[in-house]
């Protein structure tokens, strides 16, 4: 999948736990886990919005783009 999802680099910088990114966004550690893993097909902006505002970053900074060599 060309879409990197970057949320457990950002994590570590933070220094924040999955759990207390999931109690502070409203969502599910496996929401959270999900997400990570890159297991989802879709996040909310909402959701996007709420973990940016709670990690001070950028959807830049947990999203990333790199194409497929299959192109």
């Amino acid at each position: 999948m060309p879409i990197i999802v970057d949320l457990d680099v950002m994590l570590a910088r933070r220094k924040v736990k999955s759990r207390q990114l999931a109690e502070i966004v409203g969502i599910s550690e496996v929401n959270i886990s999900q997400l990570k893993t890159g297991k989802v097909h879709g996040v909310r902006f909402s959701t996007l919005e709420a973990i940016c505002r709670a990690l001070d970053c950028q959807p830049g900074d947990i999203l990333r783009y790199e194409p497929s060599d299959a192109s």
